[in-house]
Protein backbone atom coordinates (compact mmCIF):
# COMPACT_ATOMS: atom_id res chain seq x y z
CA UNK A 1 0.00 0.00 0.00
CA UNK A 2 2.76 2.48 0.78
CA UNK A 3 4.52 1.91 -2.82
CA UNK A 4 1.23 2.39 -4.17
CA UNK A 5 1.01 5.48 -2.57
CA UNK A 6 4.33 6.28 -3.76
CA UNK A 7 3.73 6.33 -6.95
CA UNK A 8 0.39 7.99 -6.56
CA UNK A 9 -2.10 5.11 -8.07
CA UNK A 10 -5.36 6.03 -6.86
CA UNK A 11 -7.12 2.84 -5.78
CA UNK A 12 -6.80 -0.42 -3.91
CA UNK A 13 -8.06 -2.04 -7.79
CA UNK A 14 -5.42 0.29 -9.40
CA UNK A 15 -2.48 -1.10 -7.09
CA UNK A 16 -3.90 -4.87 -7.45
CA UNK A 17 -3.43 -4.89 -11.32
CA UNK A 18 0.24 -2.87 -10.76
CA UNK A 19 0.88 -5.52 -8.80
CA UNK A 20 -0.08 -8.31 -11.44
CA UNK A 21 1.26 -6.83 -14.74
CA UNK A 22 2.40 -3.37 -13.66
CA UNK A 23 5.45 -1.50 -12.33
CA UNK A 24 5.02 -3.30 -8.81
CA UNK A 25 5.12 -6.99 -10.29
CA UNK A 26 8.41 -7.60 -9.45
CA UNK A 27 8.71 -5.92 -6.60
CA UNK A 28 6.12 -7.04 -4.89
CA UNK A 29 4.09 -10.17 -6.72
CA UNK A 30 0.55 -11.01 -7.17
CA UNK A 31 -1.53 -9.66 -4.76
CA UNK A 32 -5.40 -8.99 -4.90
CA UNK A 33 -7.64 -6.22 -3.97
CA UNK A 34 -9.29 -8.24 -1.25
CA UNK A 35 -6.14 -9.59 0.57
CA UNK A 36 -5.03 -5.83 0.79
CA UNK A 37 -8.45 -5.03 2.06
CA UNK A 38 -8.21 -7.27 4.89
CA UNK A 39 -5.10 -6.08 5.48
CA UNK A 40 -6.18 -2.58 5.99
CA UNK A 41 -9.11 -2.85 7.89
CA UNK A 42 -7.46 -5.21 10.49
CA UNK A 43 -4.04 -2.46 10.17
CA UNK A 44 -3.05 -0.13 13.57
CA UNK A 45 -3.52 3.35 13.36
CA UNK A 46 -1.74 3.67 16.32
CA UNK A 47 1.38 2.20 15.26
CA UNK A 48 1.68 4.27 12.04
CA UNK A 49 1.02 7.02 14.21
CA UNK A 50 4.26 6.10 15.90
CA UNK A 51 5.90 5.82 12.63
CA UNK A 52 4.93 8.84 11.94
CA UNK A 53 6.17 11.09 14.36
CA UNK A 54 9.39 8.76 14.89
CA UNK A 55 10.30 10.29 11.28
CA UNK A 56 9.41 13.97 12.59
CA UNK A 57 11.82 13.66 15.31
CA UNK A 58 14.47 12.47 12.97
CA UNK A 59 13.39 15.55 10.61
CA UNK A 60 13.75 17.66 13.83
CA UNK A 61 17.18 16.28 14.07
CA UNK A 62 18.18 16.84 11.26
CA UNK A 63 16.98 21.00 11.41
CA UNK A 64 14.33 20.36 8.51
CA UNK A 65 11.44 21.74 10.63
CA UNK A 66 12.79 25.49 10.68
CA UNK A 67 13.99 28.07 8.83
CA UNK A 68 14.86 31.63 9.48
CA UNK A 69 11.84 33.83 8.84
CA UNK A 70 10.43 31.23 12.17
CA UNK A 71 13.32 32.63 14.12
CA UNK A 72 14.35 29.14 15.12
CA UNK A 73 10.63 28.29 16.24
CA UNK A 74 8.44 25.52 14.99
CA UNK A 75 5.65 26.38 13.81
CA UNK A 76 2.61 23.78 13.35
CA UNK A 77 -0.60 24.57 11.54
CA UNK A 78 -4.23 22.95 12.54
CA UNK A 79 -6.38 22.98 9.80
CA UNK A 80 -9.84 20.12 8.96
CA UNK A 81 -10.47 18.77 5.36
CA UNK A 82 -13.60 16.59 4.69
CA UNK A 83 -12.97 13.25 2.59
CA UNK A 84 -14.71 10.28 1.24
CA UNK A 85 -18.09 12.34 -0.02
CA UNK A 86 -20.67 10.12 -1.33
CA UNK A 87 -24.21 9.79 -1.66
CA UNK A 88 -24.45 5.73 -1.31
CA UNK A 89 -20.90 4.45 -0.04
CA UNK A 90 -21.44 5.10 4.03
CA UNK A 91 -20.09 3.52 6.81
CA UNK A 92 -21.10 3.42 10.72
CA UNK A 93 -18.21 6.15 11.45
CA UNK A 94 -19.66 8.19 8.78
CA UNK A 95 -20.43 11.82 9.60
CA UNK A 96 -24.43 12.77 7.33
CA UNK A 97 -26.07 16.07 5.62
CA UNK A 98 -28.97 17.25 3.85
CA UNK A 99 -28.44 18.63 0.53
CA UNK A 100 -29.57 19.45 -2.55
CA UNK A 101 -28.92 17.68 -6.10
CA UNK A 102 -30.18 17.84 -9.50
CA UNK A 103 -31.41 14.32 -10.80
CA UNK A 104 -33.15 14.26 -14.18
CA UNK A 105 -33.27 17.85 -14.40
CA UNK A 106 -35.04 17.98 -10.85
CA UNK A 107 -33.83 19.24 -7.46
CA UNK A 108 -34.16 16.34 -4.91
CA UNK A 109 -32.55 16.64 -1.44
CA UNK A 110 -30.54 13.61 -1.20
CA UNK A 111 -28.24 12.51 1.97
CA UNK A 112 -24.87 12.91 1.69
CA UNK A 113 -22.11 10.88 3.86
CA UNK A 114 -18.53 12.09 4.48
CA UNK A 115 -15.72 11.78 6.53
CA UNK A 116 -13.78 15.15 8.08
CA UNK A 117 -10.11 14.94 9.24
CA UNK A 118 -7.96 17.11 11.05
CA UNK A 119 -4.38 17.40 10.31
CA UNK A 120 -1.37 18.97 12.08
CA UNK A 121 1.38 20.17 9.53
CA UNK A 122 4.81 21.84 10.31
CA UNK A 123 4.51 24.98 8.68
CA UNK A 124 7.33 26.73 9.67
CA UNK A 125 10.09 24.43 7.12
CA UNK A 126 10.63 25.19 3.69
CA UNK A 127 7.82 22.47 2.71
CA UNK A 128 4.70 21.38 4.45
CA UNK A 129 5.45 18.58 6.81
CA UNK A 130 2.52 16.65 8.33
CA UNK A 131 3.20 15.04 11.87
CA UNK A 132 -0.70 13.23 11.75
CA UNK A 133 -4.18 13.11 11.33
CA UNK A 134 -7.32 12.05 13.34
CA UNK A 135 -10.48 11.48 11.99
CA UNK A 136 -13.61 13.46 13.05
CA UNK A 137 -16.27 11.27 14.88
CA UNK A 138 -20.11 12.12 14.02
CA UNK A 139 -21.23 14.98 16.09
CA UNK A 140 -17.60 15.94 17.53
CA UNK A 141 -17.03 19.45 16.31
CA UNK A 142 -13.80 20.00 14.76
CA UNK A 143 -12.55 22.53 17.43
CA UNK A 144 -12.40 19.05 20.03
CA UNK A 145 -11.04 16.60 17.43
CA UNK A 146 -8.37 19.00 16.68
CA UNK A 147 -7.69 19.32 20.37
CA UNK A 148 -7.48 15.62 21.13
CA UNK A 149 -4.91 15.14 17.82
CA UNK A 150 -2.49 18.30 19.63
CA UNK A 151 -2.56 16.90 22.87
CA UNK A 152 -2.09 13.22 21.16
CA UNK A 153 0.79 14.26 19.46
CA UNK A 154 2.32 16.38 22.50
CA UNK A 155 2.01 13.30 24.43
CA UNK A 156 3.97 11.42 22.16
CA UNK A 157 6.79 14.02 20.52
CA UNK A 158 6.90 15.58 24.12
CA UNK A 159 5.91 19.07 24.93
CA UNK A 160 8.61 20.78 23.93
CA UNK A 161 8.86 19.51 20.20
CA UNK A 162 5.98 22.74 19.18
CA UNK A 163 6.73 26.18 19.82
CA UNK A 164 4.03 28.17 18.40
CA UNK A 165 0.23 26.86 16.73
CA UNK A 166 -1.71 28.68 14.31
CA UNK A 167 -4.96 28.42 13.37
CA UNK A 168 -8.08 29.79 11.15
CA UNK A 169 -10.52 31.66 13.98
CA UNK A 170 -12.61 28.84 13.96
CA UNK A 171 -10.26 27.66 16.57
CA UNK A 172 -10.62 30.72 18.64
CA UNK A 173 -12.48 29.49 21.91
CA UNK A 174 -11.64 30.23 25.82
CA UNK A 175 -11.05 26.30 26.04
CA UNK A 176 -8.90 25.48 22.86
CA UNK A 177 -6.24 28.30 23.74
CA UNK A 178 -6.44 27.34 27.71
CA UNK A 179 -5.84 23.76 26.57
CA UNK A 180 -2.41 25.27 24.10
CA UNK A 181 -1.24 27.13 26.91
CA UNK A 182 -1.32 24.27 29.11
CA UNK A 183 0.58 22.58 26.80
CA UNK A 184 3.30 24.85 27.23
CA UNK A 185 2.50 26.41 23.26
CA UNK A 186 2.12 29.77 21.97
CA UNK A 187 -0.39 30.63 19.66
CA UNK A 188 -2.04 32.90 16.83
CA UNK A 189 -5.06 32.61 15.16
CA UNK A 190 -7.23 34.81 12.74
CA UNK A 191 -9.62 37.09 14.10
CA UNK A 192 -13.41 37.03 13.00
CA UNK A 193 -17.02 37.24 13.53
CA UNK A 194 -17.35 34.44 15.16
CA UNK A 195 -15.58 36.69 18.19
CA UNK A 196 -17.57 39.83 17.75
CA UNK A 197 -17.01 41.54 21.35
CA UNK A 198 -13.52 41.14 20.28
CA UNK A 199 -13.39 42.08 17.20
CA UNK A 200 -15.03 45.13 18.01
CA UNK A 201 -12.62 46.12 20.32
CA UNK A 202 -9.50 45.55 17.84
CA UNK A 203 -11.65 47.53 15.31
CA UNK A 204 -11.24 50.88 17.83
CA UNK A 205 -8.07 50.42 19.11
CA UNK A 206 -6.96 50.00 15.32
CA UNK A 207 -8.76 53.22 14.41
CA UNK A 208 -5.78 55.08 14.14
CA UNK A 209 -2.43 55.42 11.90
CA UNK A 210 -0.86 52.39 11.13
CA UNK A 211 2.37 51.63 13.33
CA UNK A 212 4.51 49.57 10.35
CA UNK A 213 4.11 50.18 6.66
CA UNK A 214 6.31 48.33 3.99
CA UNK A 215 6.26 48.91 0.20
CA UNK A 216 8.26 46.58 -1.63
CA UNK A 217 7.04 47.39 -5.18
CA UNK A 218 5.04 44.11 -5.66
CA UNK A 219 3.17 44.60 -2.35
CA UNK A 220 2.10 47.41 0.12
CA UNK A 221 1.89 45.87 3.97
CA UNK A 222 0.14 48.09 6.66
CA UNK A 223 -0.04 47.18 9.77
CA UNK A 224 -1.40 48.16 13.45
CA UNK A 225 -0.48 46.73 16.89
CA UNK A 226 -2.33 46.39 20.25
CA UNK A 227 -0.74 44.66 22.77
CA UNK A 228 -3.49 44.17 25.53
CA UNK A 229 -6.93 43.92 23.82
CA UNK A 230 -9.41 42.93 26.38
CA UNK A 231 -11.45 39.58 25.40
CA UNK A 232 -14.63 39.79 27.51
CA UNK A 233 -15.92 35.94 26.93
CA UNK A 234 -12.46 34.67 28.13
CA UNK A 235 -11.76 36.77 30.89
CA UNK A 236 -8.27 38.00 29.74
CA UNK A 237 -6.43 40.01 27.24
CA UNK A 238 -4.58 39.14 24.42
CA UNK A 239 -2.38 40.96 22.10
CA UNK A 240 -3.97 41.63 18.29
CA UNK A 241 -2.20 42.21 14.89
CA UNK A 242 -4.02 43.95 12.15
CA UNK A 243 -2.70 43.47 8.67
CA UNK A 244 -4.03 45.41 5.61
CA UNK A 245 -2.18 43.92 2.22
CA UNK A 246 -2.27 45.15 -1.29
CA UNK A 247 -0.78 43.35 -4.01
CA UNK A 248 -0.81 42.88 -8.07
CA UNK A 249 -1.55 39.46 -9.07
CA UNK A 250 -1.63 37.97 -12.84
CA UNK A 251 -5.26 36.68 -13.06
CA UNK A 252 -7.26 34.92 -15.47
CA UNK A 253 -10.27 36.39 -16.85
CA UNK A 254 -12.73 35.50 -19.62
CA UNK A 255 -13.95 38.29 -21.57
CA UNK A 256 -15.90 39.09 -24.69
CA UNK A 257 -14.19 39.26 -27.95
CA UNK A 258 -15.69 39.05 -31.44
CA UNK A 259 -18.66 37.52 -29.92
CA UNK A 260 -16.55 35.05 -28.58
CA UNK A 261 -15.74 34.21 -24.72
CA UNK A 262 -12.18 34.14 -24.24
CA UNK A 263 -9.01 33.64 -21.41
CA UNK A 264 -7.19 36.76 -20.97
CA UNK A 265 -4.34 37.26 -18.55
CA UNK A 266 -4.94 40.37 -17.06
CA UNK A 267 -2.88 42.28 -13.60
CA UNK A 268 -5.10 42.78 -10.33
CA UNK A 269 -5.53 44.97 -7.71
CA UNK A 270 -6.12 42.18 -4.63
CA UNK A 271 -6.66 44.04 -1.07
CA UNK A 272 -7.10 41.90 1.84
CA UNK A 273 -7.75 42.75 5.51
CA UNK A 274 -6.57 40.22 8.54
CA UNK A 275 -7.17 40.12 12.29
CA UNK A 276 -4.82 37.87 14.57
CA UNK A 277 -5.06 37.46 17.77
CA UNK A 278 -1.93 35.37 20.08
CA UNK A 279 -0.50 35.04 23.08
CA UNK A 280 3.29 35.89 22.16
CA UNK A 281 5.56 38.10 24.40
CA UNK A 282 7.22 39.59 21.62
CA UNK A 283 10.16 41.72 23.34
CA UNK A 284 12.32 43.24 21.18
CA UNK A 285 10.63 40.86 17.82
CA UNK A 286 8.77 43.18 15.51
CA UNK A 287 4.54 42.34 15.62
CA UNK A 288 5.49 41.56 12.02
CA UNK A 289 6.18 38.89 13.22
CA UNK A 290 2.82 37.92 14.13
CA UNK A 291 1.31 38.60 10.33
CA UNK A 292 4.44 35.99 9.16
CA UNK A 293 3.30 33.94 11.64
CA UNK A 294 -0.34 33.81 11.01
CA UNK A 295 0.12 33.84 6.79
CA UNK A 296 2.20 30.78 7.37
CA UNK A 297 -1.20 28.94 7.69
CA UNK A 298 -1.51 28.57 3.69
CA UNK A 299 1.06 26.68 3.67
CA UNK A 300 -1.58 23.93 4.60
CA UNK A 301 -3.90 24.53 2.37
CA UNK A 302 -2.32 25.06 -1.52
CA UNK A 303 0.55 22.38 -0.86
CA UNK A 304 -0.64 19.70 1.67
CA UNK A 305 -4.15 19.73 1.02
CA UNK A 306 -4.07 20.89 -2.84
CA UNK A 307 -1.14 18.26 -3.57
CA UNK A 308 -2.84 15.42 -1.71
CA UNK A 309 -5.96 15.86 -2.95
CA UNK A 310 -4.98 16.46 -7.03
CA UNK A 311 -2.13 13.83 -7.03
CA UNK A 312 -1.63 12.09 -3.88
CA UNK A 313 -6.23 11.25 -3.99
CA UNK A 314 -6.38 12.15 -0.42
CA UNK A 315 -10.32 12.42 -1.33
CA UNK A 316 -10.50 9.05 -3.03
CA UNK A 317 -12.50 6.39 -0.69
CA UNK A 318 -10.87 3.08 -1.82
CA UNK A 319 -12.31 1.21 0.82
CA UNK A 320 -15.20 2.48 2.74
CA UNK A 321 -18.54 0.77 2.73
CA UNK A 322 -18.64 -1.44 5.95
CA UNK A 323 -14.43 -1.16 6.47
CA UNK A 324 -13.92 1.90 8.83
CA UNK A 325 -10.84 1.04 9.90
CA UNK A 326 -9.62 0.45 6.24
CA UNK A 327 -10.31 4.03 5.31
CA UNK A 328 -8.14 5.38 8.62
CA UNK A 329 -5.51 3.29 7.37
CA UNK A 330 -5.70 3.79 4.24
CA UNK A 331 -5.56 7.63 5.02
CA UNK A 332 -2.39 7.44 7.66
CA UNK A 333 -0.34 5.56 5.12
CA UNK A 334 -1.42 7.88 2.31
CA UNK A 335 0.19 11.25 4.17
CA UNK A 336 2.71 9.07 5.33
CA UNK A 337 3.67 8.39 1.37
CA UNK A 338 3.39 11.86 0.95
CA UNK A 339 5.33 12.96 4.01
CA UNK A 340 8.62 10.86 2.82
CA UNK A 341 8.52 11.48 -1.09
CA UNK A 342 8.11 15.55 -0.20
CA UNK A 343 11.25 15.34 2.26
CA UNK A 344 13.34 12.95 -1.02
CA UNK A 345 11.95 15.36 -3.57
CA UNK A 346 12.77 18.76 -1.53
CA UNK A 347 16.22 17.43 -0.07
CA UNK A 348 17.38 15.37 -3.09
CA UNK A 349 15.84 15.79 -6.18
CA UNK A 350 15.40 19.59 -6.78
CA UNK A 351 18.73 20.76 -5.02
CA UNK A 352 20.27 18.10 -7.17
CA UNK A 353 18.60 18.68 -10.57
CA UNK A 354 17.93 22.84 -10.38
CA UNK A 355 15.74 23.60 -13.04
CA UNK A 356 16.02 20.68 -14.76
CA UNK A 357 14.35 18.87 -11.48
CA UNK A 358 10.53 17.24 -12.40
CA UNK A 359 7.89 17.97 -10.39
CA UNK A 360 6.17 16.16 -8.22
CA UNK A 361 3.34 14.17 -10.10
CA UNK A 362 6.36 13.55 -12.51
CA UNK A 363 8.89 11.82 -9.89
CA UNK A 364 6.16 9.38 -8.17
CA UNK A 365 5.60 8.28 -12.47
CA UNK A 366 9.36 7.65 -12.41
CA UNK A 367 9.53 6.02 -8.72
CA UNK A 368 7.27 3.55 -10.80
CA UNK A 369 9.33 2.40 -13.49
CA UNK A 370 12.50 2.38 -11.01
CA UNK A 371 10.40 -0.27 -9.60
CA UNK A 372 10.13 -2.10 -12.76
CA UNK A 373 14.20 -2.54 -12.46
CA UNK A 374 15.22 -6.03 -11.38
CA UNK A 375 17.76 -5.71 -7.82
CA UNK A 376 16.36 -2.09 -7.53
CA UNK A 377 17.29 -2.57 -3.94
CA UNK A 378 21.09 -3.34 -4.40
CA UNK A 379 21.42 -1.02 -7.31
Amino acid sequence: MFLGCVCQLPGLHAIEAECRQGALRKRIGPLSEDALRYALERGDPAALLDLGCRLARRLKRNGVLVSDWSRGRVVAALDGIEIARSYCRCCPRCSQRTVERKIHGETVACTQYYHRIVVLTVVSSSFAIPLGLRFQSPGEGEVACGLALVKELAERLGRRFLDVLVADALYLESSFVEALEALGLDWVINLKDNQPLLLAAARRLTARGEDLHQDSGEEQLWLWHEPAVEWPVANRTVRVVETKRRKMRRRVTIVEQRGRRQPVKQTVEEESTDFYASNIELGAIPPRFIHQLGRSRWSIETPLFQTMTTDCHLKQASVHQSHPQALVVLTMIRLLAYLLTQVFYQRQVRPRWGRRAPGFCALARQLAYWFLVPGFDSS
